[in-house]
């Protein structure tokens, strides 16, 4: 049920045994995913903490192989669906965040234009969590950047999900938005608000899109320990679009016709 953020602030320590990290949970967002008409609100009450190097960034992620760039500055490009306009409305931002959607960027590379870092092809990159892991070799300020990952899980569950980011992040999971906020959180390993989001069992498909104007930038997620316990990641071992693909293709399924599941090498063979 889509409803508004409700904003708890507690002083919760989450003590976390074999050398792992101790993490200070700051605000939760919980009550999501979000309503259209918060899209592009900002949470309530943002508490920059620091989680440290060794907590479970995740750090390899598909997308196009470089970024939309010259975007104007974060504030007007977070307005536009860059995916939509740079596929012709095939994909779009919420739809890539759905295993259909996904899997038509097989088809489908991202045509920006000459002045916005021309057409992306589809690839696995990695990004350490460090500032200016972003800048993928490309402008340092002014872009836009677009990266998905595919979460198996072996049960319905309810996870906190950490974003790090600078500076305005967008997150999708499963065709919802779950996530808006233009405030940069203060390093690329802190974390402004946690975020409790709901998965399901089996295939789910974040999008995170992070718009960056000037100075350093960074893109950075972790869950909680026992969502990570829970799910497989994807891409996991894949370095490029077609393993990356073939990685999925067990587990890549849509809701056909009369909600008979069928699998994504059935569609193909079609």
């Amino acid at each position: 049920m889509k409803g508004l953020y409700i904003l708890t602030i507690g002083l919760v320590f989450l003590f976390l045994v074999s050398g792992v990290h101790l993490v200070m949970a700051q605000t939760l967002i919980k009550g999501g995913p979000l309503a259209e008409a918060q899209f592009l609100v900002n949470p309530e009450n943002p508490a920059n903490t620091e989680h440290g190097a060794d907590a479970p960034w995740i750090t390899k992620w598909y997308g196009p192989d470089g970024n939309y760039t010259n975007n104007g500055g974060f504030p007007t490009s977070a307005r536009i669906d860059l995916v939509s306009e740079g596929t012709g409305g095939k994909i779009t931002d919420a739809t890539l965040s759905t295993m259909a959607g996904l899997l038509l960027t097989e088809d489908f590379d991202v045509e920006w234009g000459n002045d916005h870092g021309g057409t992306r092809a589809w690839t696995v990159f990695e990004m350490a969590p460090v500032n200016n892991n972003t800048d993928r070799g490309g402008p340092v300020d002014f872009y836009d950047t677009y990266a998905v990952i595919v979460i198996d899980a072996a049960r319905d569950l309810t996870s906190i999900m950490s974003p790090a980011h600078d500076d305005h992040a967008q997150i999708w999971i499963n065709g919802e938005k779950w996530y808006n906020n233009s405030r940069w959180t203060g390093g690329a390993t802190s974390v402004s608000h946690n975020v409790e989001v709901k998965l399901q069992k089996g295939t789910n498909v974040l999008l995170y899109r992070c718009g960056d104007s000037q100075g350093g930038a960074y893109l950075n997620l972790h869950f909680d320990d026992a969502t990570h316990d829970a799910v497989t990641i994807y891409p996991k071992d894949a370095t490029n679009q077609q393993s990356f693909l073939d990685e999925i293709d067990h587990i890549a399924s849509v809701e056909a016709a009369g909600k008979l599941t069928t699998t994504w090498a059935d569609i193909r063979c079609k």
